[in-house]
């Protein structure tokens, strides 16, 4: 099966006196749920016995049905409930991805507490320890969940004190509990926050992005939109991206979840003691989308060109590879689709797309196929973008881009001040990211990513450096010699 036909489009780009661009396509919004748990109504009434969310389990994998997920998510809601949580108590977690974390999240977006997953490292490492203590006084959770004993020394912490705690062996507890779920849940909306994702503090202290149903489903439609084949058939993905950050824990488990899709929850890595493991994840079960980061998709590159069965179960299904974190080197996107192309006799969607903890996240994407790395496409379905052109005035019609529409966030957690300066006079998000156009005179071609503001920096000759563009070409060059550069 192949990814197209794909969705027509015009790129209306208008120009204002002040020199700012306004770019939007033409794709209608198609239907958007009020919750993100309405998907889960639906798949468990269509598709009871269909698998949502699949773990390693011995040499096989433990899989829960639609059906299953919806009668144990309600049942953990009770026990949220009855543990004294609400919107104001967000429930903080610090494992990793599991089926039990999935269910717990929908459990908790079911009757409106909001989620706060943070980065597993954050717990196992000591020297992380401050970040987490940062993340707990920002968002002062009702409860912390740490699936085993391994986050001991973390639970220890003085932020800690005094809160309830809960993991593997105490959840069993929750599924005993008789709360009000329907009434809850009744209350929920589109406002209602599901998540508080934390940003990277790689430039200041982590903020904790306000994530709303709306967002969520919104992003899900605008997918839809782009990509139709997703709701041709339920898709399934092999993936390990981590779900405290926005695109293994919004983009990709909400694409499953929304399309009636399985995730199998690969335990591996693109690390050198986990990659081993991802590749025999890879030997049970392969997906109908492949996402990945470019060293991930190395690895699962270099593994195939010696094992024939490996490639040909990976791609015979396969409708798209989506490659996520940086511009993939030129040699392994066509070393791919050449193998992709002698297995299928024909090329799924190679493709890529650009988004923010702040968007949902997908606000650009590549939606038909294209001959290079490195496009991020056009705006999806109501999405606009406020194009501030290059003060220097660069060839190619190099931009600061804003963003604004119904899938980005209303502002940060607890943080008002943070909020008043992420958005313009005219309610567009500050993204701090630039962008230019494939080719100025054709904009259906889509923007290409061209760096982060913030990483730029002028010499004392007055040459400005674009450090963002400058480590994609030097692991260009590299050629793989290099996982990641720093400037």
């Amino acid at each position: 099966m192949t990814a197209g036909p794909y969705r027509a489009h015009k790129i209306t780009r208008t120009t204002r006196p002040d020199g700012a661009v306004i770019v939007t396509t033409d794709w209608p919004l198609g239907p958007v749920v009020d919750r993100t748990t309405d998907w889960l109504h639906h798949w468990a009434a269509q598709t009871p016995d269909a698998v949502f969310l699949a773990e390693r389990s011995g040499a096989g994998w433990r899989t829960v049905t639609y059906a299953q997920a919806l009668e144990q998510v309600r049942a953990l809601a009770a026990g949220l409930l009855d543990r004294g949580l609400t919107p104001d108590t967000p429930l903080l977690i610090i494992s990793g991805n599991s089926v039990n974390h999935g269910l717990l999240a929908l459990a908790a977006q079911y009757v409106g507490v909001p989620v706060v997953p943070v980065a597993e490292q954050y717990g196992l490492i000591p020297a992380a320890h401050g970040q987490l203590a940062h993340v707990a006084a920002v968002t002062r959770p009702g409860m912390v969940y740490a699936d085993s004993p391994r986050f001991a020394a973390a639970l220890d912490l003085p932020c800690f004190d005094g809160m309830q705690r809960l993991t593997d062996a105490t959840m069993p507890d929750l599924l005993r509990a008789t709360g009000d779920v329907d009434s809850a849940h009744a209350d929920i909306g589109p406002d209602t926050v599901a998540k508080i994702l934390m940003t990277s503090g790689s430039t200041s202290q982590p903020k904790g992005v306000v994530t709303t149903h709306r967002m969520m489903c919104t992003n899900q439609a605008q997918l839809q939109v782009a990509l139709p084949f997703l709701t041709r058939q339920p898709p399934r993905i092999v993936d390990w991206l981590p779900w405290n950050h926005v695109f293994g824990g919004s983009h990709n488990f909400n694409m499953m979840l929304a399309n009636g899709g399985a995730l199998y929850i690969d335990d591996g890595k693109p690390t050198p003691a986990l990659a081993a493991r991802t590749l025999e994840n890879l030997g049970l079960v392969t997906g109908t989308i492949a996402f990945n980061v470019p060293v991930g998709f190395q690895q699962v590159r270099d593994a195939m060109k010696t094992d024939a069965g490996l490639r040909q179960r990976y791609f015979q299904d396969l409708d798209m590879l989506f490659y996520a974190g940086a511009s993939l080197p030129q040699d392994v996107w066509a070393d791919l689709l050449e193998m992709a192309q002698t297995v299928r006799g024909e090329l799924p969607l190679f493709t890529s797309s650009w988004g923010l903890t702040e968007t949902a996240p997908c606000c650009l994407i590549q939606h038909e196929q294209t001959t290079q790395s490195g496009v991020i496409g056009v705006p999806v379905a109501g999405v606009t973008l406020k194009l501030l052109p290059d003060a220097d005035g660069n060839a190619g019609g190099r931009a600061e881009v804003r963003v604004k529409g119904p899938s980005i966030t209303p502002g940060y957690h607890n943080a008002p001040d943070k909020t008043a300066e992420a958005f313009d006079d005219e309610g567009y998000l500050l993204t701090g990211d630039a962008v230019c156009w494939i080719d100025p005179d054709t904009p259906a071609l889509g923007l290409r990513f061209d760096g982060r503001i913030a990483e730029e920096f002028k010499l004392l000759s007055g040459t400005w450096v674009r450090a963002a563009g400058l480590r994609l070409a030097c692991l260009d060059a590299l050629r793989g010699l290099a996982a990641d550069i720093v400037l």
